[in-house]
């Protein structure tokens, strides 16, 4: 019985936080206005790199008819950039005006590989424009 109250011990802090997590994240959840929702769309763009090459961008597909989302809650647009390996990556400001087109850019690889994939909501619903 002993040996049980040790183990459970050890896994109060873990049983702690999952709580919490989840219990944040269904506040998050309800947290959301139902009619100012829309349904959106994701495009993206990718490029993989090997050690050394010079830095490369990518344009992300800008959907007819459609504006780029804003973060729920937020001013900002909805994006990801998803990297893996030693490079520096971003939306370029001269190249990105957000209504019609979006540019990703990477510096020069200075691992053995490198990988980006750049991700943009966009809302395609006829009430946005």
């Amino acid at each position: 019985m002993a040996m049980l109250g040790c183990h459970l011990m050890k896994r109060w802090p873990f049983l702690l936080l999952m709580l919490i997590g989840l219990w944040s994240h269904l506040e998050a959840a309800h947290a959301q206005p139902m009619d100012d929702s829309h349904a959106t769309t994701e495009q993206s763009c990718s490029f993989g790199m090997a050690k050394g090459e010079a830095s490369q961008s990518c344009q992300v597909p800008f959907p007819v008819g459609c504006l780029v989302a804003n973060i729920p809650g937020a001013d900002k647009p909805w994006t990801t950039i998803s990297k893996g390996g030693k490079t520096f990556c971003r939306f370029d400001d001269k190249t990105t005006d957000w209504k019609t087109k979006i540019t990703g850019s990477c510096s020069r690889c200075k691992s053995d590989h490198c990988s980006v994939q750049f991700s943009v909501r966009f809302d395609c619903s006829p009430q946005s424009h």
